[in-house]
């Protein structure tokens, strides 16, 4: 994909929070781009989850499969796989709050502004594990099984909150 990045939103989580929403997603752009970086959680042993929202509210429906290839350094890699979820994998693997455990992605959104189409994406994710702090990986994607306007992304931990991070929305311009 030749082209450039345009910065649309940005938050910075220096201390505890519930979720991260980031805004922004409109017709302008054909594929959106949310990168994640230095991410850690408060409670040990959990996914970084995330939901599309549509007018500015997170969509709760079990409208979200997934799947992805766990890459894993110490183990022989595995695959994932959901369907009909009320959010979608952020993180490709739980992490937790031991030194140095933390989650970076990078994630590609598709069709959110046509609401005829279903919205999908890909995802990219390296991190350090809940079980003593593993290396891993994740590739692949998923796609929210509802045809409706995609306006941004509520990014949570699937319990407790997210301690630290960097999540910035991109637009792909063309």
């Amino acid at each position: 994909m030749a082209g450039s990045l345009i910065k649309i939103d940005e938050e910075i989580v220096s201390s505890a929070v519930a979720s991260v929403t980031l805004t922004g997603i409109d017709s302008t752009y054909d594929v959106y781009m949310v990168k994640a970086n230095n991410v850690t959680v408060g409670t040990n042993n959990v996914y970084v989850k995330f939901r599309f929202t549509e007018s500015g509210t997170p969509n709760t429906t079990a409208n979200y499969d997934v799947a992805y290839k766990e890459l894993r350094a110490y183990a022989a890699f595995g695959n994932v796989s959901a369907t009909d979820e009320t959010s979608a994998y952020f993180s490709s693997k739980a992490i937790g709050t031991g030194t140095q455990e933390q989650s970076n992605s990078i994630h590609y959104i598709f069709n959110a502004n046509n609401s005829s189409e279903y919205t999908f994406y890909t995802m990219e994710v390296t991190l350090r594990d809940q079980s003593a702090g593993n290396h891993n990986g994740g590739q692949g994607g998923g796609v929210f099984t509802s045809a409706s306007t995609v306006d941004g992304l509520q990014i949570f931990a699937a319990s407790g909150d997210i301690e630290t991070g960097v999540f910035s929305l991109y637009g792909y311009k063309k």
